[in-house]
């Protein structure tokens, strides 16, 4: 552990998740609606080998970097979105439930003749048991900013200006997100503010950024072509990465595995939360990125932040769907498992 950094305790996290409150976050992401339609077995088609569901219902969540904004609302936080939709129902639906949760849908640009971002997941079990997903179908086109929606992004980021300290980058590929906002993001933020990416195919695109929160099989893309080397050893240049980036911190999602933190030359192995066997990873790693975020905002050092971050995801994936928790719920994760303060594993590139 870095000699300045006092050890997290179970009484500073929990300090820290109310310190959330309030908290402005400044987020520039691409808007996907997530779909679920669920249904029970009720035979095999005798047109052709495929399962017939009866409908039981659906439900409509937001998903992608919107659901990274309904988790930092979830949480207390206070949510500021660029971003854009389409004038259609997926459109319609995704503001309504932002607004519905409390969030400010001024920043988001409605396009004409655009498709909303939507995944439509069909889920299958038993009446009384837990739903799989059977299969996923896409509705996706990549957006290219405009003149005029680069000059309205601009707009609101002076509207905005100072308001926040910290901003999240969620680019799922999608076009919302583009790396030559960095500057005006940049000046949007109180001094000294902290911009975190999460960029599923090009992180190091985003130059001048002071953290990223990629999953385990991003970080290994970026660090070794050679698929025979394992992923520890790959992970053990994780500082490596982070001066590539030009980074601060650099915080690595491993799934049942927990996550790691780079902090300069420091790393620190965080184990996970809960059990491995988990209900739906879908959309935890918006959670992850919220509340890191949020606990940055609220004063974290990157381990408290990083550590929360751990609770919360480990929260989220024992719910089905795209899930969002409460700070209540991520109150109860921190004093039920003190474990994992005692458990961190530091090591030194």
């Amino acid at each position: 552990m870095p000699e300045s950094a006092p050890p997290p305790t179970t009484e500073r996290l929990l300090e820290l998740v109310d310190a959330m409150a309030g908290q402005p976050i400044l987020m520039v992401v691409d808007l996907v609606a997530d779909r679920f339609i669920s249904g029970s077995p009720k035979r095999i088609s005798r047109e052709a080998p495929v399962l017939i569901l009866s409908y039981e219902g659906e439900t409509f969540s937001p998903g992608g970097g919107a659901n990274a904004v309904a988790n930092v609302a979830a949480l207390g936080g206070v949510p500021l979105p660029l971003g854009i939709v389409g004038r259609d129902t997926n459109g319609e639906l995704l503001i309504s439930s932002l607004e519905t949760a409390g969030v400010t849908t001024e920043g988001i640009l409605i396009r004409e003749g655009y498709a909303t971002v939507t995944k439509t997941r069909i889920l299958g079990g038993a009446r009384h048991s837990i739903k799989q997903q059977i299969v996923r179908f896409d509705i996706e086109a990549e957006v290219e900013l405009t003149e005029e929606e680069g000059r309205a992004f601009e707009k609101q980021l002076e509207t905005w200006q100072g308001k926040a300290r910290v901003a999240i980058l969620s680019d799922y590929g999608y076009g919302a997100v583009q790396p030559h906002l960095m500057p005006r993001i940049r000046a949007a933020l109180a001094p000294e503010g902290t911009v975190l990416c999460d960029s599923r195919h090009r992180l190091p695109d985003f130059v001048g950024l002071d953290a990223a929160t990629p999953n385990e099989e991003e970080a290994l893309a970026l660090l070794s072509p050679a698929a025979t080397e394992s992923a520890e050893s790959v992970l053990e240049r994780g500082s490596k990465l982070l001066e590539d980036l030009g980074a601060r911190y650099l915080l690595i999602t491993r799934g049942s595995y927990g996550m790691t933190l780079f902090d300069g030359l420091e790393s620190c192995h965080i184990p996970v939360h809960g059990t491995d066997q988990v209900a739906d990873v879908t959309g935890a790693g918006d959670t992850v990125i919220g509340t890191f975020s949020l606990a940055l905002a609220a004063g974290a050092t990157p381990l408290e932040a990083a550590l929360l971050a751990n609770y919360a995801g480990g929260v989220v994936v024992m719910k089905l769907g795209t899930a969002t928790l409460t700070p209540e719920q991520l109150r109860e994760a921190v004093t039920s498992d003190s474990r994992l303060l005692r458990d961190l594993e530091w090591a030194r590139s």
